[in-house]
């Protein structure tokens, strides 16, 4: 009978994440004030037969940026074209991209906080004047030439949007942040996944998928794939609270979502640091990690669940932290 239930489930070649990315508004669950604003904008410029306003979305990695960018294009009804900023290394690369842009077209650039500063002086009046100025020839020979481009729109992601220069960020019509998601919506998203991959989930499961998916769609995407392999091998392919739970000791995720390298942190900073304060430096050698890394991926998370403070003086371990590590400390109550 399960054979041939697998048999029977509809074939789609696409990669599973595209698969599993929503498509439409009434599909996107959660981020409502992002969405809120965002439908403004697209419903305005709709009405008024323009293409829409450029938007800068920004927020910690996994939280939906791509795909809302996705969602605009189709609102729009307009072709989507993607880039990254390391791809855009020389003002040739931005120059080739914006000349073959039609009308009413969406250029989504993610990672924007990583392009060229000398690439960005090209940007500058695209998305202002929707000119494009470049120079032919060098020397007292090079010419300055200058090509009008169509409506387009320019949506740009970034999980680092201080790095962005002010003149980039304020030609920008919109800058909509993206938050870490609730509980409950991330229950949602897994239910809607489990339904489009064909896997059967106890509401238990559905819970402990939620608590460990770092409040992130694409984590909680990720280890709801695993827990299905796990039941399909393991069991008869229904995703229970107990293949949830192996699973996740198989990928060294705790029942809160923390992974090794977050309790090594944590526990670096209580028992070489006695709980801080630490510098990142410090907690970076110890942890053989780069700064860069614990800042973007690690910390963010720890602060936003109340097991680490960030302050002036350095990282501190909270008194949730303690607790939940299992380390008691003198004096704490």
């Amino acid at each position: 009978m399960k054979s041939k239930e697998k048999e029977e489930r509809p074939v789609d070649n696409s990669p599973i994440d595209l698969v599993l990315r929503p498509t439409k508004w009434d599909e996107y669950v959660g981020q409502e004030k992002a969405k809120v604003n965002l439908r403004l904008i697209i419903d305005a410029a709709k009405k008024r037969g323009e293409s829409c306003d450029h938007v800068l979305l920004y927020g910690q990695a996994g939280l939906g940026k791509t795909t809302l960018a996705h969602i605009i294009a189709r609102e729009m009804n307009a072709q989507i074209k993607v880039t990254t900023g390391p791809a855009l290394e020389k003002a040739g690369d931005v120059a080739a991209i914006l000349s073959n842009l039609e009308a009413s077209d969406v250029l989504f650039i993610d990672e924007a906080h990583r392009i060229n500063k000398l690439v960005e002086e090209i940007l500058y009046p695209a998305l202002e004047n929707r000119k494009l100025h470049f120079v032919v020839g060098k020397g007292p020979a090079a010419r300055t030439f200058s090509l009008d481009l169509p409506p387009f729109t320019v949506i740009a992601a970034t999980t680092k949007v201080n790095l962005l220069s002010n003149p980039l960020r304020s030609r920008f019509g919109a800058t909509i942040r993206l938050d870490y998601y609730i509980e409950s919506d991330i229950e949602k998203i897994i239910r809607r996944s489990a339904g489009i991959l064909g896997a059967p989930i106890d509401e238990d499961a559905v819970a402990a998928l939620s608590r460990a998916s770092r409040k992130t769609p694409r984590t909680a995407n990720r280890l709801l794939k695993r827990s299905r392999d796990y039941a399909e091998v393991h069991g008869n392919g229904s995703i229970t609270k107990e293949a949830v739970e192996e699973t996740l000791k198989l990928l060294e995720i705790d029942a809160l979502g923390l992974e090794k390298t977050d309790r090594e942190l944590l526990e670096g900073l209580i028992l070489k640091y006695n709980g801080g304060p630490a510098g990142i430096k410090a907690l970076a050698a110890a942890l053989s990690e780069e700064t860069g890394t614990i800042e973007d991926v690690y910390e963010p998370f720890l602060i936003g669940i109340g097991m680490l403070e960030r302050t002036a003086a350095g990282r501190i371990a909270t008194k949730k932290a303690y607790e939940h590590l299992g380390i008691k400390k003198e004096g704490l109550v």
